[in-house]
């Protein structure tokens, strides 16, 4: 992770996410996902941009399958933008930088 993107686990969800004052994106993966690896170098280059705005965090289904079940996430990568603790948009599959710029300028 980079320092404007947090991995986060089901212990800490709840803080991290639901009770965040600035709008989260969650981005669902896991090492596996070809796909997600490539979104995941799309959000590094992109997260500093959004410093302060919206914070980004990464939850591995893997390891963390209590949040991707509370979510009904069955499909991956899946990002999740939730605002005043909940979920405000979702989005399933990879992205393409402009999209995930559409969506992030959506969540400010």
């Amino acid at each position: 992770m980079s320092e404007h993107i947090t991995a986060i686990n089901d212990d800490n969800f709840d803080s991290e996410v639901l009770q965040s004052d600035t709008p989260v994106l969650v981005d669902y993966w896991a090492e596996t996902c070809g796909p997600c690896k490539a979104l995941g170098v799309v959000l590094e280059e992109m997260a500093p941009e959004y410093a302060g705005r919206v914070k980004i965090v990464k939850l591995d289904i893997a390891t963390n399958p209590n949040s991707a079940a509370r979510f009904g996430i069955r499909a991956l990568p899946t990002l999740m933008v939730f605002k005043n603790g909940a979920v405000d948009k979702t989005s399933q599959g990879a992205l393409s930088k402009a999209q995930l710029t559409d969506l992030l300028d959506q969540a400010v």
